[in-house]
């Protein structure tokens, strides 16, 4: 049976768990001078994200326009897209009136292509984590609206993840059966990095992936929530690397130990990492670290850093069992997907917890 399952999912096409939108617009904020996203569409189909009235990042309507979307997913072999915020969207600077209209506006707009393509797409939507009782609150409207699970940053202002306040975020997040999408955002050390443009994102995220995790294990959310789905964006970042360091303290008595029951490469195999990290010994060090069973497929689309073909380096840097776990069988569990004719689409369990 389970060979028939990925069989219908190798026809129906690869899961694509991390790819983003931008809606085609914006609704009006009081703080427009403070970074408020706003859009500016060209005569040539494309558009200009403007971020506090300065261009942020030109983009094209594969972000917002799903017969261009559904036509690129066709070509790269993609039959079904888990769309989330563009990051820069998830707006934790703002005051909480605003943030709410940002997420409103980003939610619903992903609601709508979930409700009119449920087959090919699901969705991650984004919560004010700056008043975590508003983001704890609104966890349940989002899964009602027929969101599989919510998009966050790796800090909030500077707050880590593991800190006691954003505890209840993700208790509701377990109880709902949501998952957890962590993106790198705003990094640490950028001026470090020098003038080079978008190096933050290149060569930054990575690292403060890693710093996000590390925040989770040691504030013991994993533990303390064994069915809380997290997955980790860009392979995790640095994390599989320095995890052997991690492990040698806890080996050596260091403080570490004392913040988890486990050593740290045993704890970082409950988090879920997707594949999105462009070398073929690079994906074969991850699957040998945290094992192929919680590595996702995600290309980071439409932007211009996405695996361009995902199908294609999975089935190149893994054998033939691994790389169906990673395309097809394990996004699939994860998601609460089924198999249809058509497609796959969700199942009632994961809709009605």
């Amino acid at each position: 049976m389970e060979g028939t399952a990925v069989k219908n999912l190798r026809t129906s096409g690869a899961i694509d768990v991390h790819s983003h939108v931008v809606p085609d617009r914006f609704p009006d904020g009081t703080e427009r001078d403070a970074r408020w996203p706003s859009i500016v569409h060209e005569q040539d189909g494309s558009a200009r994200i403007v971020i506090g009235g300065k261009p942020f990042r030109q983009i094209d309507l594969r972000s917002w326009n799903a017969d261009a979307r559904l036509a690129d997913m066709e070509a790269k072999g993609i039959g079904h897209q888990v769309l989330s915020p563009m990051p820069e969207l998830l707006s934790y600077w703002f005051g909480a009136g605003d943030a709410e209209a940002i997420c409103d506006c980003v939610n619903t707009f992903l609601a709508d292509l979930v409700a009119t393509y449920p087959k090919r797409f699901s969705a991650f939507g984004m919560v004010p984590l700056q008043t975590p009782e508003k983001a704890t609150h609104s966890l349940s409207g989002l899964r009602d609206m027929g969101l599989t699970g919510i998009e966050i940053g790796t800090h909030v202002q500077g707050t880590p993840l593991g800190d006691p306040s954003l505890a209840p975020v993700f208790a509701e997040a377990e109880r709902l059966n949501m998952t957890v999408m962590v993106h790198a955002l705003h990094p640490a050390g950028v001026e470090r990095i020098g003038d080079v443009p978008a190096m933050a994102a290149i060569a930054a995220f990575p690292l403060e992936t890693a710093l996000a995790a590390t925040s989770l294990m040691t504030a013991g959310v994993l533990e303390n929530h064994p069915n809380l789905r997290i997955v980790l964006s860009h392979g995790g970042g640095a994390l599989p690397a320095i995890l052997p360091r991690l492990d040698h303290a806890y080996r050596l008595g260091m403080p570490i130990r004392n913040s988890m029951s486990v050593p740290p490469s045993k704890l970082a195999r409950r988090f879920y990492f997707d594949s999105i990290v462009y070398d073929d010994v690079a994906l074969q060090f991850l699957e040998t670290t945290v094992g192929h069973d919680r590595i996702l497929a995600g290309t980071d689309y439409p932007f211009l850093i996405m695996e361009n073909d995902p199908v294609g380096f999975i089935r190149r840097a893994l054998s033939e069992t691994a790389a169906d776990t990673v395309l097809y069988r394990s996004p699939a569990v994860l998601l609460g997907l089924r198999q249809t004719a058509s497609g796959p689409s969700q199942t009632e369990e994961q809709r009605d917890v």
